[in-house]
């Protein structure tokens, strides 16, 4: 496991040489609709969830259509993202939630609530779950939370910035809430998203085009094998 030193120097080479997935910043959205972004987001890359989040919001007239119509109508606009129906389930499973608690489709009144009962509020919602708590808190709440999806829990693993033995989502949000200041907790989820959307794949990681790839304990312990195999066969060759 990477000591304190090693991972801040991990988390500096991250912020230092991978690329943005896009140079356009996500525009501020409003506390309900970083909800529907948020189910976008997870698992996915920021194009992608940018791109379905479009289709929603043009593809329907409002919140309210968009809360009447059927499953199957709304899974189109996640056509190409893993699990679309569950998406698409949840986005109305939400709204109709919403509509029906506050006879509305916006959230903004959990500003004055306070960052503490404002997450527990979020948290009742029966399509909460930890990202989703965790990425509205970020992103519309100003508070400092790390959301944690399978991406992001595969980096962070493989370049040894938590244990691998953790397997308790809380738990690996709460070691890289310790290890990434609230200033760069923004920055961090889309940099680390990137890097997993565009080499740490779950199969056939690009290993040797990431640019992380000499910090990462996967990448080094994965090439060991093969520069062993290449010096074997060159000293048969001789």
């Amino acid at each position: 496991m990477a000591t304190t030193v090693n991972k801040q120097k991990i988390v500096t080479v991250l912020f230092s040489k991978v690329k943005k997935a896009s140079s356009q910043e996500q525009q501020e959205l409003p506390v309900m609709e970083q909800v529907i972004y948020s189910i976008c987001r997870e698992g996915s890359s920021k194009e992608q969830a940018d791109a379905v989040y479009q289709k929603l919001t043009e593809q329907f007239f409002d919140w309210n259509e968009l809360r009447v119509s059927s499953v199957r109508e709304i899974e189109e606009c996640f056509h190409g993202m893993t699990r679309p129906v569950d998406r698409a389930a949840r986005v109305i499973g939400f709204l109709q939630e919403l509509f029906e608690t506050t006879y509305s489709f916006e959230l903004e009144f959990l500003h004055k609530k306070g960052l503490k009962q404002a997450t527990k509020h979020l948290s009742r919602y029966q399509i909460s779950n930890d990202y989703l708590g965790a990425w509205v808190t970020q992103r519309a709440l100003g508070g400092h939370a790390i959301p944690i999806d399978t991406p992001t829990m595969r980096v962070s693993k493989r370049l040894g910035l938590v244990e691998k033995t953790l397997e308790q989502v809380a738990e690996i949000r709460n070691t890289l809430e310790h290890l990434i200041p609230k200033s760069k907790g923004v920055e961090f989820t889309d940099l680390i998203s990137t890097v997993g959307t565009e080499y740490c794949h779950d199969k056939q990681p690009d290993c040797s085009g990431c640019p992380l790839s000499k910090e990462c304990q996967f990448a080094l312990e994965n090439s060991k094998p093969a520069a062993k195999k290449s010096a074997s066969a060159k000293s048969k060759s001789k």
